[in-house]
């Protein structure tokens, strides 16, 4: 026998096999219960909602005989009768099916509207049902107005459409309009649940959670995903697997560009977009994805009480309320945005990719730090892959007063040589930040008569000194109960009893006061003052003795152990960069073969 994909094998036959559509399941079912029944359906909705399936499951309600042959019209068809079976085999001959898309015209409808005057053969009501039921002309939609508002008692139309804007409201108002909805990604993954337990087959629950995703909204989508996983697998389902089915980006990869964007890392940004151009994973459905994680992390950042309320057996929730406690609301939203926004932007671009990490780097372009770090880069700093300019030695001096105004040291040019500016001519060179003078002109070779060297010293751009003075965080002054704080967090976070908010929480408060009952915390932010979160956190202290109550408040916080994790990190860095730069063949390299450090590549080991 030949193979039935699973979309027909498991088609609803009854209204209670429905799943997605209790509105319209019943509606129907009073009505057929009550025999108030109308004489026109119009079923409207996307793509493998249940529009077809519906249309026959009321067919059989109409026309179904009981299993003794001496039934009426139910809503809950037996399935057995000679009717049941006939409507579900598709030769019932009083049911029947007009394809509307390649039956558009008026020949057809009129040939389907001579049918009307004969009463059924077999059951109790003709049913004609046309599907697409918005690409039949204008004339065949005026064929057919009569007979669809006084049809004879025996008659019963069913519409279906996905596009209802296209129906003449002529149309509309003789037939009574449901509107099947799109199904939620957790209705379609508790059938696929089902499906695949009575069809035998193994499968990963975050293998079908992305199918769920995947098949936005659609039955029939899903199980037809589900059918190309099987055969793909080889009859069983993997995440593996149907992430490369569906060329899906994996969560972790998204993780970890939020995760960048919130600690304005454009290095990990840049790195993690290469990343996916050479595993050659979908730009659109990394930014998807993203908006679809970014979604999440709002909403719990909105109502933190939905932490707690998590699917467990959800892995990504633990980390989406990580990142959800680590990004600002406003970051949130903004950063939606410009993912939702640039999918749009991915084909105009010539390089997708390269539209993705314009998308990416946008936000950091708006954060307000970034203002301050582009204001602190030198001006003679060549850019990645320009040719260095040979450099002469300069020697630092004191700078001069805050109105000074920049001022060139001409050097001795030799014989022979042309100044390369009019006299007085100003250059506004920045060096390093510093002031710098040049020292007395070494001898120039004669194959350089023609190259004016100058050493020229500038006044850095106002208020640039203030921008890095503000940005950088105070110093941590320590304290008996930032240091007991620090030790008892560390404890906490190392046994791994606090996770996700309630983690967060402990990390980023300042131990203000300890009482023998009571001990008060400072926070900055009110989202990390949640009821939950509280409670957990004095759950977890409980089990190291320290059975009190957190009462939390908002404020400025100078120590807590978030800060001096960071300064320590910070300590660790220094010393890998200048444990480096000392090293003599680190310095044997930049003196003989011209050698530098690029910025930012060493990390500590």
């Amino acid at each position: 026998m030949a193979y039935l994909v699973l979309a027909r094998k498991h088609r609803p036959r009854t209204f209670s096999e429905m799943v997605g559509q209790e509105h319209v399941v019943q509606a129907l079912e009073n009505a057929l219960t009550s025999q108030r029944l109308h004489h026109a359906y119009l079923f409207t909705g996307t793509r493998g909602v249940g529009k077809t399936t519906v249309s026959r499951i009321l067919a059989k309600s109409l026309n179904c005989q009981g299993p003794d042959g001496q039934g009426g019209i139910t809503a809950a068809p037996c399935g057995v009768c000679q009717a049941c079976k006939d409507i579900d085999s598709g030769r019932f001959v009083d049911y029947t099916e007009l394809d509307a898309a390649s039956n558009r015209g008026v020949d057809e409808v009129q040939a389907l509207l001579e049918q009307a005057v004969y009463k059924p053969v077999q059951g109790r009501f003709k049913v004609f049902m046309i599907d697409e039921v918005h690409m039949l002309t204008g004339h065949a939609f005026n064929a057919m107005l009569k007979t669809l508002e006084e049809p004879p008692e025996y008659l019963k139309f069913v519409l279906a459409t996905t596009d209802p804007q296209k129906v003449p409201v002529t149309v509309l108002s003789r037939c009574l309009q449901f509107n099947l909805r799109p199904m939620a990604p957790e209705t379609v993954l508790e059938h696929l649940t089902r499906v695949l337990q009575t069809e035998t087959v193994p499968a990963e629950p975050h293998a079908l959670r992305l199918i769920a995703r995947a098949a936005r909204g659609s039955m029939r989508d899903a199980l037809s995903l589900t059918d190309q996983a099987i055969a793909f697998g080889n009859g069983e389902l993997t995440e593996g697997g149907v992430r490369q089915m569906l060329g899906s980006v994996d969560r972790g990869h998204v993780f970890r560009l939020i995760e960048a964007l919130a600690q304005g890392d454009g290095r990990t940004v840049v790195e993690t977009a290469e990343g996916l151009r050479r595993d050659g994973l979908s730009a659109a459905s990394t930014l998807e994805e993203m908006t679809a994680v970014l979604q999440a992390m709002a909403v719990l950042q909105a109502v933190p009480s939905r932490a707690e309320a998590a699917d467990a057996g959800d892995p990504d929730a633990a980390e989406t309320a990580r990142l959800a406690a680590a990004m600002p609301a406003d970051e949130t939203q903004l950063l939606y945005s410009l993912c939702l926004h640039g999918r749009g932007e991915l084909g105009l671009a010539p390089d997708e990719y390269a539209a993705l990490t314009m998308v990416l780097l946008r936000l950091l372009a708006f954060k307000p730090a970034a203002a301050a770090g582009a204001e602190k880069k030198t001006l003679n700093e060549a850019p990645a892959g320009a040719p260095e300019r040979p450099q002469t030695p300069r020697t630092p001096v004191a700078a001069p007063a805050p109105a000074a105004v920049a001022e060139t040291t001409p050097i001795a040019a030799p014989p022979g040589a042309t100044s390369a500016a009019p006299p007085g001519h100003r250059l506004p060179v920045r060096e390093e930040g510093r002031f710098a003078a040049a020292p007395p002109a070494p001898e120039v070779a004669p194959a350089a008569a023609q190259v004016l060297a100058m050493q020229v010293r500038v006044q850095p751009p106002p208020g640039a000194r203030d921008l890095a003075r503000e940005s950088a965080p105070a110093p941590i002054e320590p304290s008996e109960e930032g240091d007991f704080w620090y030790a008892t967090v560390t404890q906490l976070v190392a046994a791994e009893a606090i996770t996700a908010l309630a983690r967060e929480l402990a990390l980023q408060s300042q131990l203000v006061a300890r009482d023998v009952d009571q001990w008060l915390l400072r926070v900055e932010r009110e989202s990390l003052n949640q009821a939950g979160s509280r409670d957990k956190l004095q759950a977890a202290l409980a089990t190291l003795g320290h059975g009190v109550k957190l009462a939390i408040e908002i404020g400025s916080v100078a120590d807590s152990p978030a800060r001096r994790n960071k300064q320590a990190a910070d300590a660790r860095q220094r010393e890998a960069e200048e444990a480096i730069r000392n090293d003599p063949e680190v310095q044997s390299m930049m003196r003989d073969w011209d050698a530098r450090i690029v910025p930012g590549t060493l990390r500590p080991a």
